[in-house]
């Protein structure tokens, strides 16, 4: 795919959706970073139904450590992996405290060390609350980038370093967000909505549908 068809991808998509958000609830970095942790092999939707009731009760990381796990089980107990879930952000509201001052660091590093972060959560909170141009790479940005060719490649990683090389400069900070949108609402991932597709003529997938 040539620069020209990929500028003209995400011009439309800026056209229809000038200000993409993401679907998750939340205010602050913090209440982003634990909706993010909670996200994981969940709906967004489910996510914002178990926030809704744990944010006013406890949205800072002295707030979740004072509720403990048990009690923080309880918000999100219809939550996916509330376990283990439940453990991480205990763990990592513990290091957010002793050695962040309770603040979400701006900072790859330090968000990849926090438990139940790993490298597509770092980049949504750089992207998200700290406005960084990063690539989230989910299911959805991995099919797309594929299926339609913007930036192939075989692992997550490569292709986060494509979409980082091949999207226009001036896309890049909400390109993650128009991406995953298109792939959950549009370039699903069993039967694509191509006659919906409003870059149906610029996507380079051969077996398109109706």
């Amino acid at each position: 795919m040539n620069k020209q068809k990929r500028t003209e991808i995400f011009q439309r998509l800026r056209a229809e959706n000038p200000q993409p958000r993401t679907e998750l609830h939340y205010s602050t970095a913090f209440e982003l970073l634990v909706a993010v942790t909670l996200s994981a092999q969940a709906t967004d939707k489910g996510v914002n139904k178990a926030t809704a009731k744990l944010f006013p009760v406890a949205n800072t990381p002295q707030a979740i450590l004072d509720l403990g796990e048990e009690g923080l089980k309880q918000y999100i107990k219809t939550i996916g992996l509330f376990n283990s879930k439940a453990a991480n952000i205990i763990k990592a509201c513990r290091i957010l405290v002793e050695q962040h001052q309770g603040e979400v660091p701006e900072d790859r590093a330090a968000l990849e060390a926090l438990p139940g972060v790993g490298r597509k959560t770092a980049n949504v909170v750089l992207n998200t609350a700290f406005g960084h141009p990063t690539m989230a790479v989910d299911t959805h940005i991995f099919r797309i980038a594929n299926r339609t060719r913007i930036a192939p490649g075989k692992t997550v990683l490569d292709v986060e370093k494509n979409l980082l090389k091949f999207v226009p400069k001036e896309f890049l900070l909400d390109a993650h967000h128009w991406l995953i949108l298109h792939g959950r609402y549009v370039c699903v991932a069993r039967k694509p909505r191509c006659g919906a597709c409003i870059i149906e003529d610029l996507c380079e997938y051969k077996q398109k549908t109706e």
